[in-house]
């Protein structure tokens, strides 16, 4: 039984005494203890009663998962169709239930990240486990009549498996997860050692297993098991603490050789001699020993706390501002890191590009690059304080802002140029493994659409890993899904092709058949999502104007085609625009599904149908012009037409991005102005509800400027408009008269700094840290005219109260309860500012969001409640082992919960572009001006 149920009973026997001893005296001392600890038992006591039933309800899914990993193991010594069918038989209820168990524990967890993994991953078990059925039947064939294709077939089969496995393990790791960390990734070196432990863990009976078997055959799954086991710790090594590098370096290295000697003697059939045993038997002994240093090198990794640098663009620019704002105090040089990952990411993105583009991003790139060894040097000598190591984290962090938007504006560039046809290397690879046996030149056609379908998944999966780091805008989710399909894509190509050629070789078997289009489809879902997740990190608008811009440069070089006499690459480039201006199509379809804003809607449909009407006739018009170069009559049809796509194209773009600008000037006759010219500015403020509000003249201008502008000109400068608008503006007031100065205006309003934050907490004070975090996410934003901003500021006020109060630094009992019940009512407030602002907002991918984050705020906030009440029954007893339970859990709930407040209010101010005008609904998001721009 869990020690939990004891300490309740225990509890429940102390609140029976100190009942009985009341009745008999109403103020008796004993009493009062016993009936303070009975309290403190039973509150303590269920709580860790839940927390272990729903650990042993884990545990149970988890040794389900398991035997799953178990049934894989076995599926590379499966040679003949009866044991494919026993496979079968025992796979399949096992597989069945841990679906169903999967499925339902998702719906009970309250992190909305830990759901989509375990759904993502319980998809992709359903779906890789028919095709690895299929790869084993076809395997078997093959296998059966010694054909050809053997290695490919048991390529595929072994690397589905180890696919299926991996799912399999995630889902294990995500079960087991009881928090959820924001600044947690994937790629983090904890995490990725973490994973490897789990890896290790679970391939070391299998190991054991072939160490003890000494008739067991070289390449089987137990040594295949060790290898892995060896993999997985040199991945740990690379990323441990140096001295547990060195010791686990070690080790591999001795059981690596050991392995090979081993395996030598039992290929030789020297397996039980004394040698071989006695190799064993060391083996063994250094297996469990690696294990141990692997699992205690992964404990002082965690305990140890080092930051690293994060794994984005915009992650590391915040690194880099942190020691720009500061220079004196840099964490380990983790800003400097920041800022020369940040060069390196830039140098990356410009090896794909070309002429002026290139030699900016580079030029850039230098100049961070010498400003940040300048800063660097001044503070290592003790100057970071002084006038000039402030004037280089000015000048280095304007530099570091330009640099970042050339990365994201190179990015777009290459989603638009390498996407933009991701059907035809496919299509064309499918064609060639198809093709009948005779057909002239078939092996040399199936290696080069194989070799251009290689390129395609080659340049598609580092496009997308460039967007995952310089355009998601530090999105976590986006990023990792990124990498993670960029990776499928990678791994799944070699494997189509495996497919491909089996198909080819034997294009009479079903099974083969089958075997290639499951692979096939797979691969296409694959490449199609990558795509899908590169449009959602690329800015709309940038999107588009590049599409245009690349269609209008390629109707430059058909032009130059055309005076050449070049037929086939005016050929080759209209098709280039028609493939330019459906994905614009494409993306504007997206733009439409996700929206619910009627205007918007039928504005962008009327401007995609006109595009759309002008694709067919362009390239119906190039292919009169590559019949006849020289037929003029042709050429200035096709001319026509690629005009008409280009300003469809334009329409297109103006629809997207709700540009109602009249030669220069908006719809109520404001002179429009590029962002740039706001650079100066203190504050960016966007207001919400207020798009219908006009001009008191605005109509009467409006009317007058189209009066007075002439149509042939199609811009206007901004000085042009001031003179009209100085025209027709009233006189000016008379200056004040009188020696006695006008009274000085009231001083604008401004957020008042808490003194709880003006120092940042020590690592010791993970509540403190976490409220510091809060605070430091809303303190950008004014929280003037905006109550979802104010009720974040409050919480994290709260928060860090709550940290006081625990550490025992004032207050009692009761301020603590008190405080914890203010903190679950002011989740309360800012759940449903969320919810009101999410019910108005016409995007739904950004609704969507806002509603998830939200959600679970309540949830976690009430269990603050409750575990705060608990604490609370621990303070005259500090030091016990309950007391650091509870606060442990009272820690982690706080955790979560200003990473859940923090994620609110990031995804509150993206979904508050999106707001029905007429919802009445006024969020004012002004960010407060940061100290490099003063």
């Amino acid at each position: 039984m869990p020690p939990a149920l004891y300490r309740v009973e225990s509890a429940a026997k102390l609140l029976e005494e100190a009942a009985a001893l009341i009745k008999e005296d109403a103020y008796s001392v004993p009493a009062r203890k016993k009936l303070i600890e009975g309290s403190r038992g039973i509150l303590q006591g269920t709580s860790s009663l839940l927390l272990c039933f729903d650990e042993a309800e884990v545990r149970k899914i988890v040794q389900q998962c398991k035997k799953v990993i178990d049934y894989l193991s076995v599926a590379e010594v499966i040679e003949s169709m009866e044991d494919l069918v026993q496979f079968v038989k025992d796979l399949s209820p096992c597989l069945t239930k841990v679906s169903r168990e999967v499925d339902c524990r998702q719906k009970e967890l309250t992190h909305q990240v830990h759901r989509e993994i375990l759904l993502r991953c319980l998809e992709q078990v359903k779906t890789l486990a028919p095709i690895l059925i299929c790869s084993m039947k076809i395997f078997i064939q093959i296998a059966s009549h010694a054909g050809k294709g053997i290695e490919e077939a048991s390529e595929n089969r072994n690397y589905l498996a180890g696919r299926m496995s991996d799912e399999i393990q995630e889902i294990i790791r995500v079960l087991q997860l009881t928090t959820y960390d924001e600044e947690e990734w994937d790629a983090d070196d904890l995490t990725v050692v973490k994973k490897a432990a789990g890896v290790i863990d679970s391939k070391l009976q299998a190991a054991l297993d072939w160490l003890e078997d000494s008739n067991a055959l070289r390449g089987g799954v137990g040594e295949k098991s060790l290898r892995n086991i060896l993999e997985m710790s040199n991945r740990v090594a690379e990323r441990a603490l140096p001295e547990d590098a060195e010791m686990i370096s070690k080790h591999v290295s001795e059981i690596s050789s050991l392995t090979d000697a081993l395996g030598e003697l039992r290929a030789d059939g020297k397996g039980n001699t004394p040698q071989a045993e006695g190799l064993a038997r060391s083996l063994k002994g250094k297996l469990v020993e690696l294990s141990k240093l692997v699992n205690s090198s992964v404990q002082r990794a965690e305990r140890s706390g080092v930051s690293q640098p994060a794994h984005t663009v915009q992650g590391r620019l915040e690194q880099a501002r942190k020691w720009l704002t500061n220079p004196t105090m840099d964490n380990a040089g983790l800003g400097q890191q920041a800022i020369g990952l940040i060069v390196a990411e830039g140098k990356r993105v410009a090896e794909g590009l070309a002429g002026e583009n290139r030699t900016e991003i580079i030029s850039l790139c230098n100049q961070v690059d010498s400003l940040s060894r300048q800063l660097g040097d001044l503070c290592r000598s003790g100057q970071g304080h002084q006038p000039q190591a402030q004037a280089v984290a000015r000048l280095l962090s304007q530099k570091l802002d330009e640099l970042k938007q050339k990365i994201q504006g190179a990015l777009v560039g290459r989603v638009v140029e390498d996407l933009v046809d991701i059907v035809t290397p496919l299509k064309q690879f499918t064609e060639a493994v198809t093709a009948p046996e005779g057909t002239p030149n078939r092996e040399k056609t199936f290696n080069e659409k194989a070799q251009a379908l290689v390129d395609l998944s080659s340049q598609a999966a580092q496009t997308a890993r460039l967007v995952a780091a310089g355009g998601s805008n530090g999105n976590k989710k986006l990023a990792e899904s990124l990498i993670g399909v960029a990776a499928q894509v990678e791994s799944l190509t070699p494997q189509l092709v495996s497919a491909g050629r089996i198909r080819m070789t034997y294009p009479e078997q079903k099974a083969a058949d089958e075997h290639f289009e499951n692979l096939r489809r797979q691969y296409a879902e694959c490449l199609h999502r990558l795509r899908g997740l590169c449009d959602e990190a690329t800015d709309v608008a940038a999107f588009m104007k590049q599409s245009e811009e690349a269609i209008k440069a390629q109707s430059n070089m058909c032009e130059d085609s055309i005076n050449g006499k070049q037929a086939l690459k005016l050929v080759e480039g209209t098709s280039t625009m028609a493939r330019l201006a459906n994905r614009v199509l494409m993306v504007a379809k997206q733009e439409t599904e996700n929206s619910e804003d009627p205007q918007y809607i039928q504005k962008l449909r009327g401007a995609m149908s006109n595009l759309q009407a002008a694709v067919t006739p362009l390239v119906q018009d190039a292919k009169c012009v590559a019949l006849d170069i020289k037929d003029q009559k042709a050429i200035s049809k096709w001319r026509e037409s690629s005009q008409a796509l280009i300003e469809s194209v334009g329409q297109v773009r103006r629809g997207v991005t709700m540009d109602d600008t009249i030669n220069g000037f908006d719809q109520y006759g404001q002179a429009f102005q590029s962002s740039q010219h706001g650079g100066s500015n203190n504050a960016t403020s966007r207001s919400l509800g207020s798009n219908n509000a006009t001009c008191s003249s605005g109509a009467d201008l409006q009317s007058m400027l189209r009066q007075i502008i002439s149509p042939d000109k199609e811009y206007h400068t901004y000085a042009n408009y001031q003179q009209i608008e100085d025209a027709t503006a009233p006189p000016r007031p008379p200056l004040p008269g009188g020696e006695i100065p006008p009274p000085r205006p009231p001083p604008p309003e401004t957020d008042d700094e808490d003194e709880t934050f003006r120092q940042a907490p020590k690592s010791n004070q993970p509540i403190m840290v976490a409220a510091h975090g809060l605070h430091e996410e809303v303190k950008q934003w004014s929280s003037k005219d905006n109550d979802l901003v104010k009720a974040a500021k409050r919480m994290a006020s709260l928060m860090a109260r709550l940290s006081q109060l625990v550490r025992g630094e004032g207050g009692n009992k009761r301020d603590l309860i008190a405080c914890a019940k203010e903190i679950a009512e002011a989740s309360e407030e800012v759940t449903r500012l969320a919810k009101d602002l999410a019910r108005q907002c016409t995007d739904k991918r950004m609704r969507t969001n806002l509603l998830q984050v939200c959600e679970r705020i309540p949830t976690i906030g009430t269990q603050l409640k409750i575990l705060s009440t608990v604490k609370a029954t621990m303070l005259g007893a500090q030091g016990t082992e309950e007391d650091q339970e509870a606060t442990d859990m009272l820690v982690g709930n706080a955790q979560n919960l200003m990473q859940s407040v923090k994620e609110t209010v990031r995804a509150a101010e993206a979904a508050s572009i999106k707001i029905r005008t007429e919802s009445g609904i006024r969020l004012r998001w002004i960010r407060r001006q940061p100290w490099y721009q003063y």
